[in-house]
């Protein structure tokens, strides 16, 4: 393992990485959902044989918390018409006598299952394709969610059932995923990955959260997640394979620590900001996991729609996956 008390510049660690910037010009903010064009999403629905619909989002505004990373509030959502105020003479009147009841919800717009917009980070003052950091002060005027939400993600998903393949309810705290366990798990599964898959990766992690809490889901009061990581075979792999966006069950959808470099969270440099490959967090796939052991289809119509939020970070999001 590297020198975990001095990891390298983002910029030294990732220098010989593969890049996609310019690959659509130069003022693209798209990146590789690009790779999503009409015929993936024709590929994607060929893969649909049943029509069984898996909602992948996790609830929003539960009162026992929700899966949120650390320094991120919860949402806070309150009533501001219902019955109540009815019987306190504070409802509007309507001819005919129809009532109603509205609320209101505070919540990061990363604060439930999302997408990362692709100028959610950056390092050494650029954004994907070049674009300036500072053009994120007072809203992302470059790379925002709104590109990508007006696409939208639709096309051929793939699960890779990681923990299912290790024999475990859950990976461990912090421990890798290599390349090598990807194309291992799809080999047991019987399901071959192809370019342009959309690829949800199962850690089992999530599941740890709903069944033994928050304690458990934060060791020690802190983000030690399992994942993929800086494996240089592996961002190579992504480049060439020419993934359009990913999807985990867990908050950052990588290993927060790297096990190659030490570096926290350096696909956020190497996938996002480099390859411009969107990352679609806090997934709920155990429905999906269980559905796909029973029957043997690992593959299926993957459905991502973030709001067109005008520049926004990031986007919530309840993904389907249709079999």
């Amino acid at each position: 393992m590297a020198d975990q008390a001095q990891p390298k510049h983002m910029r030294d660690l990732l220098r010989d990485m593969p890049k996609n910037w310019g690959r659509w010009g130069a003022n693209d903010e798209l990146g590789s959902i690009n790779f999503l064009t009409a015929a993936e999403v024709v590929r994607g629905a060929r893969a649909v044989r049943s029509g069984k619909v898996f909602a992948i989002g996790v609830p929003v505004g539960r009162k026992e918390g929700d899966p949120i990373y650390p320094g991120r509030g919860q949402p806070v959502k309150t009533m501001n018409m219902d019955k109540g105020f009815y019987y306190n003479d504070a409802g509007p009147e309507f001819p005919g006598g129809l009532e109603y009841a509205d609320d209101v919800i505070f919540m990061y717009v990363q604060g439930t299952t999302q997408y990362d917009a692709l100028g959610h980070v950056w390092y050494d003052d650029k954004l994907y394709n070049g674009y300036d950091a500072k053009t994120t002060i007072g809203g992302l005027k470059k790379c925002s969610i709104q590109p990508i939400a007006e696409h939208g993600v639709v096309g051929r998903g793939v699960l890779l059932d990681v923990a299912r393949y290790k024999g475990v309810d859950h990976l461990a705290p912090n421990q890798q995923i290599t390349l090598a366990d990807l194309e291992a798990t799809a080999e047991k599964q019987k399901v071959k990955i192809e370019k342009h898959d959309l690829l949800v990766i199962r850690t089992g992690w999530m599941r740890l959260f709903y069944e033994k809490g928050a304690d458990a889901f934060f060791p020690n009061k802190t983000l030690a997640e399992p994942g993929i990581t800086d494996e240089p075979a592996l961002i190579r792999w992504f480049h060439e394979m020419e993934i359009p966006s990913f999807s985990t069950d867990t908050i950052a959808n990588e290993q927060t620590s790297s096990s190659v470099s030490g570096v926290f969270l350096p696909l956020h440099g190497a996938l996002l900001r480099n390859l411009g490959i969107p990352f679609n967090e806090i997934c709920y796939l155990e429905d999906l996991a269980d559905d796909c052991a029973e029957d043997g289809q690992y593959d299926f119509l993957f459905v991502g729609a973030p709001l067109k939020i005008v520049g926004g970070t990031g986007s919530p999001v309840n993904p389907y996956c249709i079999k």
